[in-house]
């Protein structure tokens, strides 16, 4: 337990809350705040609700300022005490960068290549997030990958794809690839140009395995992601056959939605996260605050999950000003 100084002036800070451990689901205070610092510090746990409806809890938690912490979202006021909802930050500093070569740098948010955490080897149906900068001139020659649903959402540069089912074409910023990889694919991935190249990798687990290959593309236009939260993904059960008609959103394998957004400077964006959902966000270029309560700079991530039973309403509001560029990836809770 924190010093009584301590908590009486974050009580000031929040003006006030009912503190709840979920894990023993016992009340610990009224109107004086209580804050358990579970397990090393490298993970922190804030149980936080609101006891008074209409307050604004002041940011609690920066990315880039701790390695990992979760906590719960305020509580609305309501009769019944909330399930949790936790918010928790990955900050860029906490990722594995790839054994240094001379034309590649990636940053990976779970095990990948020679990188293995048994406590980060997915997060739900996501198995793969790589940021990864590509040199002039140089590049991902031909591979092979199979029962993966693949994504590549271009960042910067111009992306030059190949692959064994025929397919090559040169994608730019706002672009992104995608291949049912299934029964097996071969395929190459270059920066054939002379300025850098930067891209996210996404890998999402399918249904079912044996899928027959496929490979497509969309080249989104920048309005329809400016100061909007823009879909990109979703899955092929919201569609009438599982033959993608190479446009709109991208259909897959997997109950699975992908979002892109670029926001000016100040803008507020609300995005609603159902119940029984998780979400992974990340910040690629500028900084976001989520809700108030978390705050993200370029490059940093936060997981976030919503109740069994609530709906989470997010505010996601770009930096006053670098603005924010941001990707969320949405699935059922696991």
């Amino acid at each position: 337990m924190l010093p009584p100084s301590v908590l009486r002036s974050v009580a000031d800070r929040i003006g006030g809350a009912v503190l709840v451990s979920t894990r023993v689901g016992s009340l610990v205070g009224e109107n004086l705040p209580s804050l358990h610092l579970l397990g090393n510090s490298s993970r922190r746990e804030v149980c936080a609700f609101k006891s008074r409806p209409g307050r604004v809890q002041t940011p609690l938690v920066s990315a880039s300022s701790a390695r990992e912490a979760s906590f719960s979202i305020p509580w609305t006021g309501s009769s019944q005490l909330p399930e949790k909802m936790t918010m928790r930050p990955i900050p860029a500093n906490s990722l594995y960068v790839s054994t240094p070569t001379w034309w590649l740098e990636s940053r990976f948010h779970f095990s990948f290549a020679e990188y293995y955490n048994p406590e980060k080897s997915d997060f739900g149906v996501l198995r793969v997030l790589n940021d990864d900068l590509v040199k002039p001139k140089a590049g991902f020659g031909t591979h092979s990958h199979r029962d993966m649903e693949i994504f590549t959402y271009v960042v910067d540069g111009n992306l030059t794809h190949k692959d064994s089912i025929g397919t090559s074409e040169t994608l730019e910023r706002g672009a992104v690839q995608y291949m049912s990889a299934g029964t097996g694919i071969r395929h190459s991935e270059m920066n054939n140009n002379d300025e850098l190249l930067r891209f996210l990798q996404i890998w999402i687990k399918p249904e079912r395995r044996g899928l027959k290959p496929n490979y497509g593309s969309r080249v989104f236009k920048k309005e329809d992601r400016h100061n909007k939260i823009q879909q990109v993904v979703t899955d092929f059960k919201k569609f009438e056959s599982e033959n993608d008609s190479g446009e709109g959103v991208i259909p897959i394998h997997q109950d699975c939605n992908i979002y892109v957004s670029e926001a000016d400077p100040a803008v507020d964006q609300d995005f609603v996260l159902s119940k029984g959902r998780q979400a992974y966000l990340v910040c690629i270029e500028g900084k976001l605050s989520v809700s108030d309560l978390v705050h993200l700079d370029t490059r940093d991530a936060v997981e976030i999950r919503a109740g069994a039973s609530e709906d989470l309403a997010l505010q996601l509001k770009a930096d006053k000003d670098a603005g924010a560029h941001f990707l969320m990836i949405e699935m059922a809770l696991a």
